[in-house]
């Protein structure tokens, strides 16, 4: 007998029917297909490339004052919009690396995660039949909370034949017309592609042509290997249309400590705090404190970005070996590459998921599948390697596994 509250659920998360979708979330099926292999096969090693995570600690230094701080009265109590001394070293770290200068009290506010203020931003315009623009492949965090809202979502395709930008002009007017919101996300997981000042002065005038708001996902803005990380703020206008939203994770390895802060122009920056305010209380004031001796210390990202781009060169490297169309990513530390259509004897695949399913359960290799904007898969460079020598080695245990395939593209 069903519960009286399963008709209470709201629409938003399946309503009446809430619990009983049997539809399996991609990233639940490769854990399943992970578990089955490890049973299948306890021999064989599991080469893990779909680990979305930095997989080292953060420095050393940051966790010290962490260590210090936890242990300080001052520190135990509500962090609120967040200290100022993050927001002034968020500020400081804007201007040595971009130029970007920004008012740390009305231009900056903290953030549990990147994750949690693109799941409010969509609060602050999104009114029931009102429509967000999203790339796709994409981070759907904005998109969920837009549909939350009674919104609807636009998907902009991310083409290998657009240079991996969305076609702005392909967008129909109706849809237009109800747009408030645009998200892009540039370095761009998972396809690689970084923004040049042309493409972000396209995105500028065009939301100011359409008055909308552009939200531009910066998590990865540390890694950008073909040249100097490029802010959406340094476009002359941008600070008009919109605000970027920065990440500690990626760049400085606090995955699990939630941070980061959203910046621009600061009546958009008020209104996400605003709805911020009356969402969670702040993260862990030890934790911003630990997190100003990061963004203060100019090398850590350094080091980060060169460890992640030595290791997609080795794997560029050694999939152009086994077949793969490869080439190396502009930035990142995910490689976004062409499935296979099949390989020899005769065997087909019908997308990139059944590619990563074959891949998991028959060959203990894991990569994540992509199939929103043509047929790709995912690897990433997170994986764990204690050193060069541990990573030399993934590397020829994953050639040796994919050259007897004989995979045909």
């Amino acid at each position: 007998m069903e519960p009286y509250f399963q008709k209470l659920f709201a629409d938003r998360i399946g309503g009446a029917n809430y619990g009983k979708d049997t539809s399996i979330y991609k990233f639940e099926k490769i854990k399943r297909a992970k578990r089955k292999a490890l049973a299948d096969h306890p021999e064989r090693e599991l080469l893990d490339f779909g680990i979305g995570e930095n997989d080292e600690m953060a420095d050393v230094a940051v966790r010290k004052v962490m260590a210090e701080e936890i242990n300080k009265v001052e520190n135990r109590g509500y962090a609120d919009n967040g200290i100022l001394e993050f927001k002034q070293a968020a500020a400081r770290y804007m201007k040595r690396e971009f130029g970007v200068e920004l008012d740390p009290v009305t231009q900056i506010n903290h953030c549990m995660g990147t994750k949690t203020a693109l799941a409010m931003l969509p609060e602050c315009f999104i009114n029931p039949g009102d429509v967000t623009l999203m790339t796709v492949p994409g981070y759907p965090v904005a998109a969920t909370h837009t549909r939350y809202c009674g919104g609807e979502v636009y998907n902009m395709p991310l083409l290998e034949e657009n240079n991996f930008y969305p076609d702005l002009d392909k967008i129909p007017a109706d849809i237009l017309k109800r747009a408030k919101l645009m998200v892009i996300n540039y370095p761009n997981a998972p396809t690689g592609k970084t923004a040049t000042p042309e493409f972000f002065a396209e995105v500028v005038d065009f939301a100011k042509k359409n008055e909308i708001v552009v939200v531009q996902d910066a998590a990865h803005m540390v890694l950008c290997y073909d040249k100097p990380a490029l802010s959406f703020l340094q476009t002359p206008g941008a600070m008009d249309v919109g605000v970027e939203v920065h990440s500690m994770s990626k760049g400085w390895s606090m995955i699990g400590w939630r941070l980061g802060w959203v910046c621009g122009n600061p009546l958009l920056v008020r209104a996400f705090a605003d709805v911020k305010d009356n969402s969670d209380s702040g993260q862990f004031i030890a934790i911003q404190k630990a997190a100003c001796v990061a963004l203060d210390n100019a090398e850590i990202p350094v080091y980060t970005r060169n460890k992640y781009q030595r290791r997609l060169r080795k794997l560029v490297a050694m999939l152009k070996e086994c077949g793969f169309q490869v080439k190396m990513p502009e930035g990142t530390y995910f490689l976004y590459t062409p499935a296979p259509k099949g390989m020899k004897g005769g065997v087909t695949f019908a997308n990139a998921e059944a590619v990563s399913q074959y891949l998991i359960t028959e060959q203990s290799i894991c990569t994540v599948p992509w199939d929103n904007a043509g047929e790709f898969l995912r690897f990433s460079t997170t994986y764990l390697a204690e050193d060069e020598a541990a990573e030399d080695l993934l590397m020829e245990k994953t050639k040796q596994r994919l050259q007897n395939l004989g995979l045909i593209f």
